[in-house]
């Protein structure tokens, strides 16, 4: 994903997330293309949900979309968004199926985000809501280097 030009640098730090979330789809594509044990992808992507997705979306909940109005249209889209993203993480019934509609939505999902949410945040956004924005963005840190089966690069690993 590239970075859209002109975005005020208190709103970098969410499109860093929002880059962090592709790349996640990516290696979740990756996992089943590669034929991964299901079971290997969903281990990690419950670890992206706690310590990456969920801080994310609560941010955008509580400090983003409220810039908006939480009835605009747009909003309720991207929560329900979020609605969507929670229900196919918690699926324990069919983690497949699952996993793999994570891996075709999350995309587009990121994308609107990106291209319509933030573009009228920032628009709207006073220098203070931006400020708060990116402290509290910056509070999430996941270093990748925590997680260790990365079955995207060596899908053959035995558990």
């Amino acid at each position: 994903m590239m970075k859209p030009e002109n975005r005020p640098k208190e709103l970098e730090a969410v499109s860093d997330e929002h880059y962090e979330m592709l790349l996640f789809g990516w290696r979740v594509a990756e996992g089943l293309r590669k034929q991964v044990k299901p079971e290997r992808i969903k281990a990690y992507a419950d670890w992206f949900f706690e310590h990456y997705l969920i801080p994310h979306f609560r941010i955008e909940e509580k400090y983003v979309f409220p810039i908006l109005g939480l009835k605009k249209v747009r909003v309720k889209r991207a929560l329900a968004n979020h609605r969507r993203m929670i229900r196919l993480f918690q699926n324990e019934k069919d983690v497949f199926l699952s996993l793999n509609r994570i891996e075709e939505e999350i995309g587009a999902f990121i994308r609107f985000e990106e291209r319509v949410i933030l573009k009228q945040v920032q628009s709207k956004a006073t220098p203070e809501e931006l400020a708060l924005i990116e402290r509290k963005h910056e509070e999430i840190h996941v270093a990748e280097n925590t997680w260790t089966d990365k079955f995207w690069e060596n899908p053959d690993r035995s558990l």
